[in-house]
């Protein structure tokens, strides 16, 4: 079974407290869902038409459970906390087999 992942570019970041807000109802709610963060925040290097904000790439076991997890209550009372506060790119994306 392919992996799911989430790809999430930030374009701009108007409020990082509510920023940080999001991250702590966020980071459990991803974490019992079963993610696995791979990439958080580091250095990035964009190309072609890429975006070179905060970049965030979580694994999940499959893509039925990365979307899961997204629409579950624990991740949208988290989502809930950007509404205004970040411009972002947000994707779920099935893995390779």
């Amino acid at each position: 079974m392919a992996k799911g992942y989430w790809v999430s570019c930030y374009r701009e970041i108007k409020d990082p407290d509510a920023l940080a807000e999001y991250a702590k109802l966020a980071g459990p709610a991803i974490l019992a869902g079963g993610g696995t963060f791979l990439a958080r925040g580091g250095k990035v290097q964009a190309f072609d038409a890429g975006i070179a904000g905060r970049t965030v790439v979580v694994e999940f076991e499959s893509f039925e459970q990365a979307l899961a997890t997204h629409d579950g209550a624990a991740y949208q009372a988290a989502a809930a906390k950007l509404e205004g506060a970040v411009e972002r790119d947000f994707r779920v994306v099935e893995g390779v087999d």
